[in-house]
């Protein structure tokens, strides 16, 4: 995504925000002690592209939920790949908020996020594949059944081949008919994937 300049004007006061407004005064708001001063400078860093690492490194220590949300809508707005990378980057945090936060946000950049979720699907953190499974569930993206027949077919973890398979109850295609049963084979003594996948079957029968 090219370099997007401001549309706007510096604008005058409004509740929150200084009198004179540039990119250098919003970075630095990024850091005032009030949490509404931090919102509206990362709300209206989202016109520039530059500012995604400082949006990134706000929102790793940030601890205003609603400055976070903000932060994370701005990265959304600018959808540079080092704003992707960095959502990806949240998804490995220890802080359960955020990552559910960066999920959502992700969900809103189909065509930024489709080019990296082979990778995501194929992490070597397998609670990172089961995230990246929860983000194909509003990615509205033509491969995402594609994407989550791969999962159950090579998927060595349980878990994650479960969330794949709950997701395919919802998405699936009379494609996804043989890699269930397959699956239904790799996992012949485990209760909850036998389960999982008779009802993702009876599904596609009677869809």
């Amino acid at each position: 995504m090219a370099l997007v300049k401001n549309p706007h004007p510096p604008s005058r006061h409004d509740t929150g925000r200084s009198e004179l407004r540039d990119y250098n005064g919003l970075i630095n708001e990024l850091i005032a002690a009030d949490p509404t001063v931090r919102r509206w400078a990362a709300r209206d860093l989202g016109v520039y592209a530059e500012a995604a690492d400082d949006l990134l490194a706000l929102i790793k220590v940030e601890t205003d939920r609603s400055v976070r949300e903000v932060a994370l809508s701005s990265l959304t707005c600018i959808g540079t790949e080092t704003a992707v990378a960095g959502l990806v980057g949240c998804l490995r945090s220890e802080a359960a908020d955020l990552r559910n936060e960066a999920i959502e946000a992700m969900k809103s950049l189909p065509q930024a996020v489709a080019p990296i979720m082979r990778a995501l699907l194929h992490d070597p953190d397998p609670d990172v594949r089961i995230l990246a499974i929860n983000i194909l569930e509003s990615l509205r993206h033509p491969e995402v059944e594609s994407w989550l027949l791969a999962v159950i077919d090579t998927e060595p973890v349980l878990n994650v081949c479960g969330t794949a398979v709950d997701l395919l109850t919802e998405v699936g295609t009379a494609a996804a008919r043989e890699p269930l049963r397959r699956l239904q084979e790799r996992f012949a003594d485990e209760p909850y994937i036998q389960f999982a996948t008779q009802l993702a079957l009876k599904r596609l029968e009677s869809a």
